[in-house]
């Protein structure tokens, strides 16, 4: 915020209404800081999610790229020998496949697979639904389910997200006790025991962001961990297919490559239809938790780019308006008065930069010249 250097009257009621007045703009000025960096904020946040989309896109390319160019060769292949084959004309089998792909979002599958849309598996799906996990296994194929499902999801997604938020309170409530306990074991002191205040005692209650982002990540690892060994063994997979099919089911992703329980075998096993639920629903609660820990982080590294760019900003200006006076840029007497910053836009601490040095130096650099011009 920008502010003219004014001398202050001589007047008490006019000192006071100066004094007034300064504090008035140094308030106007706090709350348009405020503004300031939390815009600062959401624009240098978007920035960065664009570079990190960019050099993510150029990685998976790069690795994925030829991988599709070769199975869509092969596949051309494919329909072309099998056309030969059998004496089918491509449009005829394009029709078929066609037919094939709408038989699919039906629930149709070519081996035999469990009910999609009986009570387990509808409950499956709106398991799904509500946790914004969405597979795309099971869809919706009628309008009516198609429109149900819109209000649904609506009033569901916001019912799931808020037990999320809650689940997380409990999470730090929780940690913050063990730590606080932790801390007292160590010191030899019990709760509350050589406290001063009360409100230091709830300070200590209170874990930070690293240590609940390191505790839920080990959570979120172990829980995967053994997700992972029971998909291993009922579905078949390889354990790292298993872990990469955790990651995409708890952090809400659902590509749909890698579903579980959805085998025909796995109808009359409910034990493992039951952990397979409880798996889930732990595994999105805490790796939630961790994505909103991790924000956390991510937020305080924003502020910290936010205070390194307002201090380099600040140096460029005091740099500038020390050499006004050898560059011979400076103002005089009678030109109105010098304007500069008495308070940095983009740092927390205010620095207050005065002018009437400046001026000094500029008053002696212009002695100097006319004391070197009279002397020529």
């Amino acid at each position: 915020t920008i502010h003219r250097s004014l001398k202050p009257p001589a007047d008490p009621k006019a000192s006071y209404l100066h004094t007034f007045r300064r504090r008035i703009c140094c308030f106007v000025s706090s709350v348009n800081l405020i503004e300031f960096r939390d815009t600062a904020r959401c624009y240098l946040l978007f920035v960065l999610i664009a570079f990190y989309m960019l050099a993510g896109a150029a990685i998976f390319s790069s690795l994925e790229r030829p991988a599709e160019l070769q199975a869509h060769q092969l596949w051309e292949k494919r329909l072309r020998d099998f056309g030969h084959e059998h004496n089918i004309s491509r449009e005829d089998l394009k029709t078929l496949l066609l037919h094939y792909e709408k038989a699919r979002t039906a629930g149709i599958r070519t081996e035999p697979g469990r009910a999609l849309w009986d009570i387990p598996g509808a409950f499956y799906f709106v398991g799904t639904v509500v946790s914004t996990i969405g597979f795309g296994v099971t869809a919706p194929s009628t309008v009516t389910g198609k429109v149900l499902l819109v209000f649904y999801g609506l009033l569901g997604c916001s019912a799931t997200i808020l037990f999320f938020n809650l689940f997380l309170e409990r999470i730090i409530t929780l940690l913050g006790l063990l730590i606080f306990r932790c801390n007292g074991w160590k010191t030899g002191c019990g709760e509350g025991e050589g406290r001063d205040s009360e409100g230091e005692a709830n300070e200590d209650r209170k874990p930070s962001v690293y240590q609940v982002t390191l505790i839920l990540f080990v959570a979120v690892l172990l829980v995967a961990c053994g997700a992972a060994s029971l998909y291993s063994a009922m579905e078949g997979w390889t354990f790292l297919e298993s872990l990469y099919f955790c990651f995409v089911a708890f952090s809400t992703v659902g590509f749909g490559d890698f579903v579980s329980g959805q085998r025909e075998h796995h109808e009359d096993t409910w034990a493992y239809q039951v952990a397979n639920c409880l798996l889930m629903l732990l595994g999105v609660c805490c790796t939630y938790s961790l994505f909103n820990t991790i924000s956390v982080i991510i937020k305080q590294g924003l502020n910290w780019m936010l205070r390194t760019l307002g201090w380099m900003y600040g140096s460029i200006c005091l740099y500038r308006l020390r050499l006004r006076p050898l560059l011979k840029l400076c103002f005089s007497d009678s030109e109105p008065p010098v304007c500069y910053c008495e308070e940095s836009c983009l740092c927390d601490k205010a620095q207050q930069y005065s002018v009437a040095p400046l001026k000094n130096q500029t008053k002696k650099f212009r002695q100097v010249n006319e004391l070197n011009s009279d002397n020529m």
